[in-house]
């Protein structure tokens, strides 16, 4: 699956250049190159990031607390994960080592509303035409606008699960989006009871459509379960946060790695030194790095992370419609769903049902609508958060001097970590779907669907290497090129 020679270039003699630019129906701005032999073989496919967000460099000098609110602009669709995920950092700044009972609560509850809205649009909105339709159907058709007018019922699900997990973020963090509600030391508000009452009188409805969309993906499967099976599939490495027992928990934990055989390369891994187990690599042909197990090494140690890697990398889910889910998928055909790179959508599926199911126990429980709002300690010059984002593991990691100034921020979002399975997926379907073929466009989108399994959010994955490139073009009133200069690198 490693590419041919990764040296090689659309200048190669022999070589041709095939540029998927933008890729569709994921959030933020990337394309894939392949570079094809004169029969049309593939020889090369990449993933490439081309929108650069410099977050870590915006954040320094400013002070600590301003920080779970800056982050959030990273995404518009998982502001919540970057919110918390700096909250949880900050709280170690502050010497916080333990949260209010309310604190915690109205945390999960923000979270899981996250989660719960989250996979809501991602399946609904950007992956169910695919897998409805047919991944080389009419492009005319596949987007949410054939979705919902083949499949009104279904379109309108998915529309009002996800305002249904808005309704949560809005209560809890004070907006729908960008809000403020988690404060370093726990959080500014608390759930009034009316707001409890009327999204509990919701809950029970949200389940119930959650686990029909959990019997959706299972029914894809059972008639697709040839192609789905091996469609970009690999064997991988996978990172998540497990709870303490092993059970799934999506706000937090200890980290665990297993191999792409099963065994266990560390577990309940303290994330607050996260770096003595992950590194990150860089590539010149990319913005996003690439990370790796450090035992393993750079060329061997990448890994997958995400809603897959969670439902198979813990014992069990602590929610009981989703766990006799997660039973049920990881014994179809063998496990050969919970092996294949489409099985993303199923586990998201699982996922959010048990996102619905920890909400109505949030609602129903009188901490959330408490008074002990804030937590303090002994102050720190270093946080790391690390939070189980939609997307995946999601850190922050801060130094702060003792001006209470940002002075160093890197962050490793579930994105990044998903870059080489990202591309080993497309290279893959390239492979199998493209290699000799003459291209179409239904061909061509096997590869972004092979993308969108991963539910990728491009522009929080960036980063720079070395100098951006930068070119200034003078043209004159008719178009032509006067001059031209260019910087960086290319």
């Amino acid at each position: 699956m490693t590419e041919s020679n990764p040296l090689e270039t659309d200048r190669t003699p022999g070589l041709k250049r095939v540029v998927i630019e933008t890729l569709t129906r994921v959030e933020g701005h990337g394309k894939v190159t392949l570079l094809l032999d004169e029969d049309g073989h593939v020889r090369q496919a990449r993933l490439h990031i081309v929108e650069f967000r410099g977050f870590e460099k915006f954040v320094q000098g400013r002070p600590y607390w301003e920080v779970p609110v800056m982050v959030q602009r990273l995404c518009g669709i998982c502001p919540v994960s970057h919110h918390l995920a700096a909250s949880k950092a900050m709280d170690q700044v502050i010497g916080a080592k333990a949260l209010t009972a309310t604190a915690e609560k109205v945390r999960r509850l923000m979270h899981y509303g996250q989660i719960l809205q989250s996979h809501a649009l991602h399946f609904f909105h950007l992956s169910s035409p695919d897998l409805l339709f047919g991944f080389d159907s009419d492009v005319a058709r596949r987007n949410i606008v054939g979705i919902a007018a083949a499949h009104p019922e279904l379109a309108r699900r998915g529309v009002l699960l996800r305002k249904f997990g808005q309704e949560i973020i809005r209560v809890t963090a004070g907006k729908r989006i960008h809000g403020t509600g988690s404060v370093p030391g726990g959080v500014n508000r608390s759930v009034p009871l009316a707001e409890r009452k009327a999204l509990r009188a919701e809950s029970g409805r949200m389940i119930e459509w959650c686990r029909d969309a959990v019997q959706l993906v299972r029914r894809l499967f059972e008639q697709n379960l040839a192609e789905y099976r091996d469609f970009g599939s690999f064997p991988s490495h996978s990172l998540c946060m497990v709870r303490g027992d092993g059970a799934m928990d999506l706000y937090d934990g200890g980290l665990r790695a297993r191999l792409a055989d099963g065994s266990t390369l560390f577990d309940h891994a303290d994330y607050s030194t996260y770096w003595k187990h992950i590194l990150e690599d860089v590539k010149p042909w990319s913005y996003m790095k690439f990370p790796f197990l450090l035992a393993l090494g750079a060329e061997d140690g990448w890994y997958r992370v995400g809603p897959l890697t969670r439902v198979t990398g813990c014992d069990f889910i602590p929610s009981p419609l989703a766990e006799q889910e997660r039973r049920e998928f990881l014994a179809f055909d063998d496990g050969s769903a919970a092996r294949a790179t489409l099985g993303f959508h199923w586990a998201r599926m699982i996922e959010m049902l048990h996102a619905a199911e920890v909400i109505e126990a949030l609602l129903e429980d009188e901490d959330v609508s408490g008074d002990e709002l804030m937590a303090r300690g002994e102050r720190q010059r270093r946080g790391v958060g690390v939070i189980e984002a939609p997307r995946g593991t999601l850190i922050h990691h801060y130094r702060v001097d003792e001006r209470d100034q940002v002075v160093r921020a890197n962050l490793v979002v579930s994105t990044t970590h998903n870059n080489e399975p990202m591309n080993r997926a497309i290279r893959s379907v390239a492979r199998r779907y493209l290699d000799g073929r003459t291209l179409t466009e239904g061909l061509l989108n096997h590869i972004e669907v092979a993308v969108r399994a991963f539910d990728p959010c491009l522009s929080c994955a960036t980063h720079a290497l070395g100098k951006m490139p930068l070119a200034v073009e003078l043209r004159d009133a008719d178009g032509a090129l006067l001059h031209s200069l260019r910087s960086g690198r290319a």
